[in-house]
């Protein structure tokens, strides 16, 4: 099957292009962020509510009784509320509920567990709030999907309370990369070819991280007990294969999954709201959301 309209994506990868083309060796690493920032945002800014999450600076979208609280991507170098507050925004329209953002610690400046420890703060700050579980989910894109999966494991390690649902966009679970799609899917995909991944999981580990570690890597770790998981990804996407493994071993485990793979989609395509498809991926989810919480 062919995307919903050729045109709209052919825009996309062409303003994908147009930043990331530009980044060389003599790119700062904050000039990388402020483009991908301009990119993921598309240069919308939604309005929110600030808040301050145990000391971690925080951002409420949306209204509503149930919560969503969400991890941005970005492979935990790039990303904040500014740049995925729009996609915040569009869920919490979706699924009509609040959505948490949070800027945790970034690499490398901040290396691996910094953003799972801060994602587990912002985590018991809501539970500590009075937000019930059962009113309460959990969801990311890309590593921000990951990081979402891994506050999950680390919550039951630490005997909370999990959440009613997980709701994963295009996630990156494996810091091992050992799927396929990083070859089958290297000439569709332009933003996660497989160099570039490991440089990052370098960037976020450390030489001496262990990137089998399930906090690391999340798809290693016990999926069984867990609440639903929803992950809708591309299927132009090298990190496919993630969404492969993981959704085989936690169905293994005996944990509910639905995956919904996107033809022709790119990688986080919601953060895109000119595409049909972007649009029908959050409707879906909103609706996953409002059966499971809402």
């Amino acid at each position: 099957m062919s995307p919903m309209g050729d045109e709209p994506i052919k825009t996309v990868l062409a303003r994908i292009s147009a930043t990331v083309g530009q980044w060389g060796r003599e790119t700062t690493l904050e000039q990388m962020r402020q483009g991908f920032a301009d990119l993921v945002s598309g240069g919308r800014r939604p309005p929110l509510r600030p808040a301050d999450a145990d000391g971690i600076p925080a951002a409420w979208f949306g209204e509503g009784d149930g919560v969503v609280l969400y991890c941005h991507g970005g492979g935990y170098q790039m990303g904040s509320i500014a740049s995925h507050g729009p996609l915040m925004a569009d869920i919490a329209e979706a699924a009509d509920m609040r959505v948490l953002g949070f800027d945790y610690r970034l690499a490398p400046e901040h290396r691996h567990p910094a953003a799972l420890d801060d994602a587990i703060r912002v985590y018991r700050w809501l539970l500590d709030g009075g937000i019930r579980p059962e009113r309460l989910a959990i969801g990311g894109d890309s590593a921000g999907a990951g990081l979402a999966l891994a506050t999950v494991l680390r919550a039951r390690a630490e005997n909370l309370p999990l959440p009613s649902a997980i709701v994963l966009l295009s996630p990156w679970v494996d810091m091992e990369a050992r799927g396929h799609s990083y070859k089958t899917r290297a000439a569709l995909d332009p933003l996660t070819q497989r160099d570039k991944v490991l440089m990052m999981v370098r960037a976020c580990l450390g030489r001496d991280g262990d990137p089998a570690h399930p906090w690391a890597s999340p798809v290693n770790g016990d999926l069984s007990d867990l609440p639903p998981i929803l992950i809708h990804v591309g299927d132009h996407e090298t990190v496919l294969g993630d969404t492969e493994l993981l959704a085989a071993r936690a169905r293994a485990a005996g944990t509910e999954v639905e995956t919904v793979v996107w033809p022709g989609m790119i990688h986080h395509f919601q953060v895109f709201p000119e595409l049909a498809e972007s649009r029908a991926s959050l409707a879906q989810i909103g609706a996953y959301l409002r059966d499971r919480i809402g």
